[in-house]
């Protein structure tokens, strides 16, 4: 019993001391301020925070998105390409491709895509 009470007390000490050590050599200093401010995408974290959001990030967003569902569609459709019908699946693959295209064409034509103004 009292050989597991030491070695606690010994493992507490040396975390205690680990710690300290951490807690001494780790200072921020006013020189890491901007490193040490939140980042937001799309906000300023030095401005306040009531100002509007741009929609610009939003459109980003919402494309990623939709490019992202679109890989998940792409990969079942090259995998099942030794399977299929060479016809239906070119047909099947071009649809696709289109209405991706027309998406694009889009959100390009509204200028979804212009950062400068």
């Amino acid at each position: 019993m009292f050989v597991m009470m030491m070695i606690s007390t010994i493992i507490f000490l040396i975390s205690m001391i680990v710690m300290i050590l951490a807690s001494i050599l780790s200072k921020k200093t006013f020189m890491d301020r901007e490193k040490s401010s939140p980042f937001e995408c799309g906000f300023d974290p030095k401005s306040s925070a009531r100002l509007p959001f741009s929609i610009q990030f939003f459109l980003i967003a919402v494309i990623f998105l939709i490019f992202d569902v679109e890989i998940t569609l792409l990969i079942p459709l090259i995998l099942t390409m030794k399977i299929t019908n060479m016809m239906m699946y070119l047909y099947v693959s071009f649809f696709f491709f289109i209405i991706l295209l027309l998406g694009l064409y889009h959100e390009w034509n509204q200028g979804a895509l212009n950062w400068m103004n």
